[in-house]
């Protein structure tokens, strides 16, 4: 919902500034005529540092983005592996299967969870509990016969690693002072794009939709990857290989 209202609310605080600005310039103009139209030393250093700050978040979300979406498929091969592997089990296979299909769907819950701190937290408390019981059944199936541990045990290893580095991805995120910063600066170069519209006579309204609207569609992007599962751009189509997975397991 928070990413959902932050475009449209920076779009406004966005017009706003270029209308201050605007009006800035306009004064300006007023007390000298012959103020120059070219822009400013400090009007650079803003646009630069707007452009920069914007291209390193995009691209850092953008590879998060692609990172998890990969995480996906390795788990469901990590897991699919598995599961196949438990075959090999004489004894307390019944029940190694069982608590799998329990860790399995602890994982699936896991990713459903809203994001906010206190329900992440007691999910991902399931699915340690989850995990720790796998991991004590199929090593209890595997000491009847030690020569079970070598093909059983590290495909349920990798799959705990893989687990925690999607759980790492999950709040892998930029310090919020980034945002910040990014907000900041939109609100700067917005102020001083107004004030140079304003001294060369070029203040249409046109010219501050689109780029009051450039700015807001672009932090919306940058949040939407950070986020993929508050917005638009959601990985819960990509989860649709391990629910698939997790219907064969009956």
């Amino acid at each position: 919902m928070l990413i959902a209202l932050a475009p449209p609310a920076l779009f406004l605080v966005l017009l706003a500034a270029l209308e201050l600005g605007t009006r800035a310039g306009r004064r300006l103009l007023a007390l000298d005529p012959e103020v120059s139209k070219g822009t400013t030393a400090a009007d650079g250093l803003v646009y630069a540092l707007l452009g920069l700050l914007i291209a390193f978040t995009f691209s850092g979300a953008a590879n998060r983005f692609d990172r998890r979406r990969d995480q996906i498929v390795a788990e469901a091969n990590a897991l699919g592996t598995a599961w196949l592997r438990l075959d090999l089990l004489p004894s307390e296979q019944p029940d190694v299967r069982e608590r799998f299909r329990a860790y399995f769907d602890a994982r699936l819950a896991l990713y459903e969870v809203p994001r906010d701190e206190e329900s992440l937290r007691a999910a991902l408390e399931v699915a340690q509990r989850r995990q720790d019981e796998l991991w004590a059944a199929a090593v209890q199936g595997c000491s009847a016969e030690l020569g079970l541990a070598m093909p059983v045990l590290p495909p349920l290893n990798e799959c705990f690693d893989i687990a925690g580095e999607r759980t790492a991805a999950i709040l892998a995120h930029p310090p919020a002072a980034i945002f910040w910063l990014l907000v900041l600066l939109s609100l700067g170069g917005s102020f001083l794009a107004g004030q140079s519209m304003a001294v060369a006579k070029t203040s249409l309204l046109r010219h501050r939709l689109l780029f009051a609207g450039v700015l807001a569609v672009t932090f919306y992007l940058i949040l939407d990857l950070e986020y993929p599962r508050m917005g638009l751009l959601r990985l819960d189509g990509h989860d649709a290989v391990l629910h698939a997975l997790r219907a064969t397991l009956g």
